[in-house]
């Protein structure tokens, strides 16, 4: 249990809604991190980079984690049960190197939609100093909810400087590079992955305010008002209905904003669409106008449009579902993202989507029931049927949605028992993720867990692991230590020391 001290207030919650990214500082010594520095130094100079094994290798790093302050800060963005990822790797920036492309991360998966809510996030380590000629990591503000670069004026470089210890939690999907290293001494950032296992239906942060107010200074350049109440809104509790918090006083017409939308400059559609989605249900009228921008060549703007969609509830539905089967890869993610704001009214059209002859159609119908959430229970007949569909990104999304609504776990369980026997390892792991989310009411899956721990994919294997201790049993507990008894790794033995 963390202290609530060390929790996030609100406005550190409302700059990571709006921004994507916060920077702590542990309060270890220097020599510490220093120790852990050298450690590193040895290890890439004997056996060059250990990827996944560096955890166990340099076991000290624990504790960096284990920080009151950092776990206060993974607590506040994920919740009290997150779990560490067992992907976790040390970043090598050379000296004399070149800045690397900005680029996001992937979750191993088939065009998988990304989570605008926060369901994983990465924290980035530095056990020295980081000045800007050192090679730092550089973020990209605000841009964890766009799919694509804006290349434009709006785009902020900021780079992640600080002392020795320094730990920056960002959101899984914002924008983010290594820059060039100008000194001669390697510059080391070690990068871990967390996951959310739970939706609360309180805040996980120490909560003063029940309602978003509207950020203004230290906001992003593009305004998302809309997106970021809703998911401070889901953070809280407060559900994801359409119209909550909406308000009929936003400034100007309907009329004069659907014009702006329609003809207007991109900062002009940025607002109108942002503006219809304040006014909420009473902006019936500009569902076709904020149909047609959800595939707009500025995906703020789509964006934009597919939160205030999400506002206008049940009447918005099947314009949505049509548009998820868009020849616009940006307005069918918009889609999805709106189906999922608009909530429970959405469930019996996502359901009967499952069953669309398009692909695309069923991979957004799928995203979307599991972003909805345990609400969305009358779903799982019809997502475990698609756990045997022919494509392996519905039954991907399938799986990982199934886990996601965790109940009744008596139906889920026994299908996500069979999609642990999937011929795609992507599909196993979305599968087995989901059985450690439903934690003990998964015991029955206890046998094939076992199997899993054999699985050719490393991450199947990981979570296979977290399952089990979730689970809990001592059947359960019986399996992990055998297996781990026999996995485990010596962090003293090296080539000029074997025994």
């Amino acid at each position: 249990m963390v202290d609530n001290a060390y929790l996030f207030n609100d406005e550190q919650v409302r700059h990571f809604i709006a921004n994507g990214y916060v920077t702590l500082k542990t309060d270890f010594p220097a020599t510490f991190h220093e120790a852990i520095y050298q450690k590193i130094e040895a290890v890439m100079e004997k056996e060059g980079n250990v990827g996944n094994n560096i955890l166990p290798r340099i076991p000290e790093m624990q504790e960096v984690f284990d920080q009151p302050v950092v776990r206060g800060a993974l607590t506040s963005v994920l919740g009290p049960d997150y779990i560490m990822h067992p992907h976790r790797h040390c970043h090598h920036n050379r000296p004399g190197s070149e800045a690397q492309r900005w680029h996001k991360d992937s979750y191993w998966g088939y065009r998988q939609v990304r989570h605008h809510r926060p369901r994983w996030a990465m924290a980035f380590y530095y056990p020295q100093d980081v000045s800007p000629e050192i090679g730092p990591s550089a973020i990209m503000p605000g841009t964890q909810y766009y799919t694509t670069r804006t290349n434009d004026d709006t785009e902020v470089e900021l780079p992640v400087l600080g002392e020795a210890g320094t730990v920056t939690i960002i959101h899984y999907d914002l924008w983010h590079k290594a820059t060039a290293n100008r000194t001669d001494k390697n510059r080391y950032m070690l990068k871990f992955q967390f996951t959310r296992m739970a939706e609360y239906p309180h805040p996980t942060w120490n909560n003063q305010r029940e309602v978003w107010t509207p950020i203004e200074n230290g906001a992003p350049a593009n305004k998302h008002q809309v997106m970021w109440r809703h998911i401070w809104n889901w953070l809280s509790g407060n559900g994801t209905a359409a119209g909550s918090g909406a308000s009929s006083s936003a400034n100007g017409s309907v009329s004069r904003l659907i014009d702006a939308l329609r003809d207007g400059n991109q900062p002009a559609r940025l607002n109108a669409a942002d503006e219809l989605g304040l006014i909420g249900e009473s902006a019936q009228e500009a569902m076709p106008a904020l149909t047609d921008a959800l595939g707009n060549a500025s995906e703020p703007v789509g964006l934009n449009a597919a939160y205030a969609l999400g506002e206008l509830g049940a009447p918005a539905v099947p314009a949505l579902i049509a548009a998820s089967n868009s020849e616009s890869e940006l307005a069918c993610g918009n889609a999805v993202y709106a189906l999922s704001a608009v909530g429970a009214p959405a469930i019996p059209a996502l359901i009967a989507a499952l069953s669309h002859e398009s692909e695309a159609v069923r991979r957004g119908a799928a995203c979307a029931l599991g972003e909805i959430g345990p609400s969305a229970q009358d779903a799982v007949p019809a997502l475990t049927k698609v756990l045997g569909d022919t494509s392996e990104s519905v039954r991907l999304n399938a799986a990982e949605a199934l886990g996601l609504i965790g109940r009744p776990a008596q139906e889920i369980v026994p299908a996500l028992v069979r999609a642990l026997r999937d011929t795609d390892g992507q599909v196993r792991f979305s599968a087995v993720l989901s059985l450690a989310r439903i934690g003990a009411e998964a015991q029955d899956a206890i046998p094939a867990l076992k199997n899993a721990l054999k699985d050719e994919n490393r991450y199947v294997r990981g979570y296979a692991m977290e399952a089990l201790q979730r689970i809990g049993t001592p059947e359960a507990k019986d399996a992990l230590f055998s297996f781990l008894m026999t996995a485990r790794w010596c962090p003293l033995t090296t080539r000029e020391s074997t025994f």
